[in-house]
């Protein structure tokens, strides 16, 4: 079963929804204190988020259909993948040569 982690915006139709197609989801709780926490699984999602948002197709929402809109994330995802498996840590666009 696949599994997804939510804020507290979400009402029950959202997980409902989940439950009809087979994912669990999950609510990740705010913490009562005050200033920064860390919260569990949100750091996944905030990062990878980080990551698509360098692309710069991605920045905006220029696509009309959802279809173009996963494909762009999928390019990008595999950009990602592909620089960390070949240890290239910046993109080649942005070296400087001389």
């Amino acid at each position: 079963m696949a599994a997804a982690w939510v804020d507290g915006g979400y009402n029950n139709t959202v997980i409902r929804h989940g439950a009809k197609r087979g994912i669990d989801i999950q609510v990740v709780k705010c913490g009562a204190g005050s200033g920064f926490q860390v919260l569990p699984r949100r750091w996944v999602v905030e990062r990878t988020l980080g990551w698509l948002m360098q692309h710069r197709r991605l920045v905006r929402d220029y696509e009309t259909l959802p279809q173009r809109s996963r494909s762009m994330i999928y390019w990008a995802m595999a950009n990602i993948m592909s620089r960390t498996l070949t240890g290239e840590s910046t993109q080649t666009w942005r070296i400087k040569y001389d």
